[in-house]
Order: structure tokens, then C-alpha cells, then sequence
């Protein structure tokens, strides 16, 4: 049967499973006489047949394939505010605490209302989850999803996102409710796989790192609004490095994840062009705001 995974999956699936047949001790426990620094010959077919990952074996898998970086859901609607959620499947992963910065303590009241579920750092940790949410589609209005880097809450106040802006796209909820659940997993593979912004090698400072801070999705009475969020955003007047990173994201986003051709426009009733807007710019109304559109 072939696979319904997106190609970037798959490509990860293959190379985290040959690292791990690779690693893996012969499962013959039958001592054969080798000379010294003989290395003996290893069956791979054999092998793998004891081995099971996420993509063959969705419950029952027993080989786990780290993340660059470790990751955490947050939720939030009007059903959640003032109480806590009630416990799902995906309680039964580790839970770590949430780090009491001082830029966390600045944003605590608009926090009070948003729900960690689940922080995880491997592939199968990620489907687990993902299999046990409820998708986009079926959320209520005014709820979101919140998956961003751990540590890094979703708030401009964080230390890792004051600086910084987002990408997004706000999509008529008519029209999309039998896409926005497969962008919205798209989004989340891009990021988690750090495929949005790979970590440059050539970079020194805050430009050495990934500049994805977290993605989101929004479910409001007419439209859902998809947005990744950047730890930097460029100057408005200046053609540079960060400029150029930043729009490579966009296209990204536009074309390798939605599915929409570049040149496509897209904005129309309740629904926008792929949109870049700092933070800072964000609190402005009218023509004060510098939107990059790719």
C-alpha cells in the first residue's frame, strides 16, 4: 500500500531507520569464531524484522527517532479559560515544567487561559500526539493551537520572540475545511523538521540558529489563520541576510507547504496573501505596518 506521508516524512523515516538497523546488536545470540578485529557480517533483513517504527507500527513501535529539537503543545478556547483540561491519551507522555523567566512572568495574565498538553523531542512522540488530538477542522471557534520550541512560550513577551514577527495566511472557513487539517499538519512537520529555516553554518550571533520560534493555528467564526513565528524580523529599509532568510521562509510556507504556486494571489474575501509582519508592527493599524507579501 502506498504511503499517504508527505515526502519529507518518508525521506526522514528511511534515513532514521537505517541509522537504527545500523546500531542495532545482532539479534543471533550464537557466539561464531571471529579473529581478532574481524567484524562479522551483520544481516539486515533479519535484523529489521524485530524492529518497528512509527510508520510500520503506529502503537506498538519500539524504535524512536530523536528531534533536532524538543517541542510543546499549548491549546487554548473558550472552553478551556478559567479551568483546566481534561486528561486525553496524551497525558501519558513526559511532562516537563514551564520555565519561570522573567519575559514568562511579564506574559502570565494572557497565559492564565492557554494549556500545555504535551512536551516531546521524537518523531513517534509527535504521531502519538497527532493521533490523539482533535484536528483543526473539528475544533471550536476562537480556539488555537500552539506548537512551539521548548522553553519558548507563545507570547511577543517571550525572550524569543520580542524581536521577532510572523509569517500567516488567513484562509475562509468555507472554502477550507477540508484543507486546513492537512496544512496545519504540514505546517507542523515543516517545523518540527526544521525544513522552514535549516540552522546555517555560515552564521554567527542570534542569525546562528533557526529562526522558527513556534507555528499556530486559528479557528475563528469565518476564516483559519495558519502563522509561523521568527525570533528576528528585518528592517523594513535594509536589503541583508536576515531579509533574504526571512522571505526564503515565506516562499517556503507558500509554496512547499500550503501547495500554492508563488505567483498565485491569493487575497480575497476574508482571506490573505502569505503575510510577514513584526510583532512591533503588529500592535500598528493602517498603512503604519510594513507587510512583506511573497
Amino acid at each position: 500500500m502506498a504511503s499517504t506521508l508527505p515526502a519529507p516524512a518518508l525521506q526522514a523515516s528511511r534515513a532514521a531507520l537505517n541509522a537504527a538497523l545500523a546500531d542495532q546488536p545482532p539479534i543471533n545470540n550464537e557466539v561464531d569464531d571471529f579473529e581478532e578485529g574481524e567484524i562479522p557480517e551483520v544481516d539486515m533483513e533479519e535484523q529489521a524484522e524485530g524492529i518497528r517504527t512509527v510508520f510500520s507500527d503506529p502503537k506498538n513501535f519500539n524504535v524512536k527517532h530523536p528531534l533536532y529539537s524538543p517541542w510543546t503543545l499549548w491549546f487554548d478556547s473558550p472552553a478551556t479559560k478559567g479551568r483546566n483540561l481534561p486528561q486525553t491519551p496524551v497525558s501519558a507522555f513526559p511532562q516537563t515544567p514551564v520555565p519561570q523567566t522573567p519575559s514568562v512572568a511579564a506574559a502570565q495574565g494572557w497565559m492564565e487561559d492557554i494549556k500545555r498538553v504535551i512536551s516531546f523531542d521524537s518523531v513517534e512522540e509527535f504521531w502519538g500526539l497527532y493521533n490523539n488530538i482533535v484536528p483543526p477542522s473539528q475544533l471550536p471557534q476562537k480556539a488555537n493551537y500552539y506548537l512551539f520550541k521548548e522553553g519558548i512560550i507563545p507570547a511577543w513577551e517571550d525572550e524569543a520572540n520580542k524581536h521577532g514577527g510572523k509569517w500567516s495566511i488567513q484562509l475562509p472557513r468555507d472554502k477550507n475545511r477540508g484543507n486546513v487539517d492537512k496544512m496545519w499538519l504540514y505546517t507542523m512537520l515543516a517545523a518540527i523538521g526544521e525544513t522552514f529555516d535549516p540552522t546555517p553554518d555560515d552564521m554567527e550571533g542570534s542569525l546562528a540558529q533557526s529562526l522558527i520560534t513556534g507555528v499556530i493555528v486559528s479557528i475563528r467564526p469565518q476564516f483559519y489563520r495558519i502563522s509561523i513565528w521568527t525570533r528576528l524580523a528585518p528592517s523594513p529599509t535594509e536589503e541583508d541576510k536576515l531579509r533574504e532568510r526571512i522571505e526564503a521562509v515565506g516562499r517556503y510556507f507558500k509554496a512547499g507547504v500550503l501547495g500554492y504556486q508563488e505567483s498565485a494571489r491569493l487575497a480575497g474575501p476574508l482571506a490573505t496573501e502569505v503575510e510577514f509582519l513584526s510583532h512591533r508592527d503588529s500592535e500598528k493599524k493602517g498603512k503604519a505596518a510594513k507587510k512583506i507579501i511573497v
